[in-house]
């Protein structure tokens, strides 16, 4: 008798369990949902699969209610036409460049200053602690919402004409730079011809002459197939350049408390992924382009060094032209991690 009724307990817990789960599933304010998500490198990039695990991700948080679409290859238009396209509601999500927002909130410049982060664990620390978080925060007010840093990198030096190996080689070069002021004062100073041009662009001007080179991480750089149409790879490590994952704000406005939730920890969940697998990627990129027939070169300490030197000017005119308090709590918050 005692047997029976413990079998009939257990049948009736492993009848309720399925119950249960469901219960709590339907508890959750989770309507479906369509999302374009917008990114600019090709799906098979470290871009494009971190986009894809978000996805997937996304569905299985919300029991397949959450739909979202990556388009890739800059095929919604590039950063700064996606950014316009979600403050005003046209488009969900994207995930983009930090520099391509100076003009919506002139303090994210500051993370184009170069030579700022040692290494990757620096650069998470700030970017994860409260000086990353106030900066996604103020893009609340632009029709914006900030969710997590993706790391796009350290960026590195290509050109068609010849091996950089001193600051002078620079010198005449036509470099593509990202729409950023930092940027172009930064390459004019190092004596070549900074051409401010959006990355949809970048290819085509490589291949046509338009620009002679380029600055990207070796990921970008493998992915994008700048090794067809680039000769001379140079590492320079000069600007650690995160990514930034960007909500409308009219859409995210409409989700319920339960949705903006699940939404934050797939985006965190994404960030960890795409970190883990960039880094990864990285290493084997660099070994990739030299088969592909790269000439690639390091610079050492006394030439960074002597570029470091050189770039002061970009602090000072940055924190002149209104950037002194973002700058100081930047290094400030770099200083505490140092510690």
């Amino acid at each position: 008798m005692f047997r029976k009724l413990l079998l009939a307990t257990g049948l009736a817990a492993a009848l309720l369990a399925p119950v249960a789960a469901a219960t709590g599933a339907a508890a959750q304010d989770i309507k479906p949902r369509i999302i374009r998500f917008g990114y600019g490198l090709s799906e098979n990039s470290n871009q494009g699969r971190a986009v894809k695990f978000f996805v997937e991700e996304l569905s299985k948080r919300t029991g397949g209610k959450f739909k979202a679409k990556g388009f890739g290859d800059a095929s919604l238009g590039s950063d700064i036409q996606m950014q316009n396209a979600l403050i005003g509601g046209a488009q969900e999500m994207m995930v983009g460049s930090t520099a391509t927002l100076v003009g919506i909130v002139k303090d994210f410049g500051v993370y184009d200053l170069p030579f700022l982060f040692n290494n990757e664990k620096e650069a998470d620390a700030v970017l994860d602690g409260p000086f990353g978080e106030k900066l996604l925060k103020s893009l609340n007010d632009k029709g914006l919402v900030g969710l997590v840093y993706w790391e796009n990198g350290f960026r590195n030096l290509t050109n068609s004409k010849r091996p950089i190996t001193k600051v002078e080689d620079m010198s005449g070069i036509k470099l593509r730079v990202m729409q950023n002021p930092v940027y172009i004062d930064m390459f004019n100073g190092f004596g070549a011809n900074a051409v401010p041009l959006a990355f949809s662009e970048l290819f085509t001007a490589l291949e046509t002459g338009t620009v002679d080179g380029q600055e990207n991480p070796v990921t970008t750089i493998q992915s994008s197939k700048f090794y067809e149409v680039q000769k001379y790879l140079t590492i320079s490590r000069h600007v650690y350049s995160p990514w930034i994952m960007l909500a409308s704000k009219r859409w995210y406005d409409g989700l319920s408390a339960d949705e903006k939730k699940i939404l934050q920890e797939a985006a965190v969940a994404s960030r960890d992924f795409e970190r883990k697998d960039s880094r990864a990627a990285s290493a084997e990129s660099v070994a990739y382009l030299k088969e592909k027939g790269m000439q690639i070169n390091e610079l050492g300490p006394d030439e960074l060094n002597r570029m470091r030197a050189m770039v002061k000017p970009a602090f000072d005119k940055y924190a002149a032209d209104g950037g002194a308090d973002v700058l100081k709590d930047l290094q400030a918050a770099i200083a505490e991690v140092r510690k």
